[in-house]
């Protein structure tokens, strides 16, 4: 028995083996600074089936050094902003004052609010908010000290594991375990905006359950929902997505975001796929009630029978449908002697001897 849970609440819902997959929408920066964009991202979120709407809660001078940054020939989506990543941060930051009213016009949408937080008041925000768990970023998973303020403050734990390795990956799960949190997801996550299908590597999920005896998630990036759809064959029970009205617009997470009928068909076929997983247990289903006859053979009469004739192997057939006595008992009936008349082409019943 490991230490962490294997069910946890999650506001008025539940994850585990037992229970339907949670979605996240990552909202991230795509309200562009508009507070009505919010509100109608967490709209469209609701409509393409998300269980919540999730924002990023920072101040760029606790998160960004511009001079360490200045440092750096950035080659990959930061590098591609056109501006400093000082600048396109302040742009992109969820104000402090629009937490509270973000979070009541969720519970009145009737879908969970939480916020990444990343520096410590907005920590306490998050609890002073009662969001129902607290997502860890990945860039953050080294500093161990972050890990510890959060797991201590008694949320539920959702832990990205992007650019990690297994050991740093440990270390983190150690320091949340040693906090007394029993209620962590892990989260397999390849940190590149987009990410390739083929860096996926969804079945470490497989390794994380595993080695820690814990929940797990993935937080894609990858175009599309084949990454969430794997996920969720293999057990991952949290599927987090960038979400966006237009994935055109401008912005740093608008490109690698989905839009609200792509995350619907994600949501609708994951529920498909949980329909379709079913038990461990093989049974014959009430809808296999005909073709188990149909398919199926049993021992014919290849020949015109009559009464006391003793019964040779080229006196049977083998033919669909199964009416009569199964196959495996030809040889049993070889010998017998028909106590009737049995015309050819009829099947062979154990009282026909």
């Amino acid at each position: 028995m490991g230490f962490f849970n294997k069910e946890i609440q999650i506001g008025n819902k539940w994850i585990g083996e037992k229970h339907p997959t949670y979605f996240i929408a990552e909202i991230g920066a795509n309200f562009d600074g508009s507070l009505d964009k919010a509100k109608a991202l967490i709209d469209a979120a609701k409509k393409a089936g998300a269980d919540c709407a999730k924002f990023q809660t920072f101040s760029t001078p606790k998160i960004v050094s511009e001079g360490g940054f200045s440092r750096m020939q950035l080659k990959g989506v930061h590098g591609s902003w056109g501006k400093s990543v000082s600048d396109v941060f302040k742009e992109v930051e969820f104000p402090i004052e629009w937490h509270k009213e973000i979070a009541d016009y969720c519970k009145k949408v009737g879908i969970d609010f939480s916020t990444s937080p990343y520096f410590k008041e907005a920590v306490d925000l998050c609890v002073e908010l009662d969001v129902p768990f607290i997502k860890i970023g990945s860039g953050d998973i080294t500093w161990l000290e972050m890990l510890d303020y959060i797991a201590r403050k008694g949320k539920p734990v959702m832990l990205a594991t992007g650019d990690a390795t297994m050991s740093e990956i440990d270390e983190a799960v150690r320091v949340i375990e040693a906090a007394g949190n029993k209620n962590l997801v892990l989260m397999q996550c390849i940190t590149n905006y987009p990410s390739k299908i083929d860096s996926a590597n969804v079945n470490v999920l497989k390794t994380y359950q595993s080695a820690f005896e814990v929940l797990t998630g993935y937080s894609d990036h990858a175009p599309g929902h084949v990454v969430a759809l794997a996920s969720v064959v293999i057990g991952g029970r949290v599927i987090e997505k960038h979400f966006t009205l237009n994935k055109k617009e401008k912005g740093p997470d608008h490109p690698h975001s989905m839009e609200p009928d792509e995350f619907k068909f994600m949501v609708d076929s994951v529920r498909e796929v949980e329909r379709a997983m079913g038990n461990t247990r093989k049974e014959v289903v009430d809808e296999e009630g005909e073709t188990v006859y149909v398919q199926r053979r049993c021992l014919y009469a290849k020949n015109d029978l009559v009464k006391g004739r003793v019964i040779v192997e080229a006196d049977i057939d083998v033919l669909r449908p199964a009416l009569g006595i199964p196959p495996k008992f030809k040889s049993v009936i070889i010998g017998k002697t028909c106590n009737k008349n049995i015309k050819k082409g009829q099947p062979l019943f154990w009282e026909d001897f």
